[in-house]
């Protein structure tokens, strides 16, 4: 049994999947961004995009359950729809200026026993578009 708790697992997900988007050159511009009870987990922009990134991270027993449950399905139709309204409200206070926006997840899949050790983070771009419908 873990000593993390799911709110830790959910941070640390958050924190490796800013770590990996920095790597792949994105630049973070903000995380946990509350607008009510919405949320966007990351906002990132490269030179082409402004991506509002959700991040969805589940511990599993072994490298081999990681790769075949999909933590992005747990991004249904009600948070597609709040991270699509969180996203609008902060388009309006913080207008793109030539990027495109983009709507992202992020799946992180740790070590159930070991949840420092990653066993795979998979970056799903464009996952879903602006009237909320899974690409």
């Amino acid at each position: 049994m873990s000593i993390f708790s799911k709110q830790d697992i959910g941070r640390l997900g958050e924190k490796l999947a800013a770590r990996y988007l920095k790597k792949q050159g994105y630049r973070v511009l903000a995380r946990n961004l509350h607008f009510g009870k919405n949320e966007l987990d990351l906002v990132v922009k490269n030179k082409e995009y402004l991506a509002f990134v959700e991040v969805k991270t589940r511990t599993f027993e072994t490298a081999e359950e990681a790769e075949i449950h999909r933590p992005a399905l747990a991004v249904n139709r009600e948070k597609r729809e709040r991270t699509l309204q969180a996203t609008r409200d902060y388009l309006q206070k913080h207008p793109a200026h030539g990027l495109c926006p983009r709507l992202d997840v992020i799946e992180v899949a740790l070590d159930r026993h070991h949840p420092k050790k990653v066993f795979r983070i998979h970056h799903i771009e464009a996952a879903f578009t602006a009237t909320g419908k899974v690409r």
